[in-house]
């Protein structure tokens, strides 16, 4: 009886993290707040084990992770285009994440799963087009 108590107690511990993990939405648009191809939100604070779910509002969008923007040992991903793309926070630091067919064009976003681990990496990484003036006011919404 008390090696049952003892297997339910910890089957219990290992379901709590779970239980705890915050799902974050993200639209992906032609158009919003900041104007035309955007992620809404384009910043998003969260803690590692959480989920973000890309929601394609409008067609033609996708996320994909950018490169030297990820944490250490986190996987490059690709999302399929028109398709809703759920992103585990495996690591903390900081997420990179592009639309591709609209990454010139400036349609980024920056996820932050607990420390900015590998901010010096993010705010030196090479970005192309409309992308770089846009991700300037999320690189300061990172919080130390």
């Amino acid at each position: 009886m008390f090696s049952k108590l003892i297997a339910a107690s910890f089957a219990t511990l290992l379901l709590v993290p779970a239980a705890l993990a915050e799902n974050h939405e993200v639209k992906m648009l032609n158009k919003g707040v900041e104007g035309v191809m955007v992620f809404e939100p384009a910043f998003v604070k969260a803690a590692v084990g959480d989920t973000v779910t890309f929601l394609p509002v409008d067609k033609g969008h996708n996320v994909e992770g950018i490169d030297d923007m990820l944490p250490e040992g986190v996987e490059e991903f690709k999302g399929k285009i028109g398709k809703e793309y759920i992103l585990t926070l495996t690591a903390e630091g900081l997420y990179g994440v592009k639309c591709t067919p609209h990454y010139v064009m400036g349609m980024v976003a920056l996820i932050q799963a607990g420390a900015p681990v590998n901010k010096e990496a993010v705010a030196s990484a090479k970005l192309l087009g409309k992308a770089k003036p846009r991700f300037e006011p999320l690189l300061a919404q990172i919080v130390d």
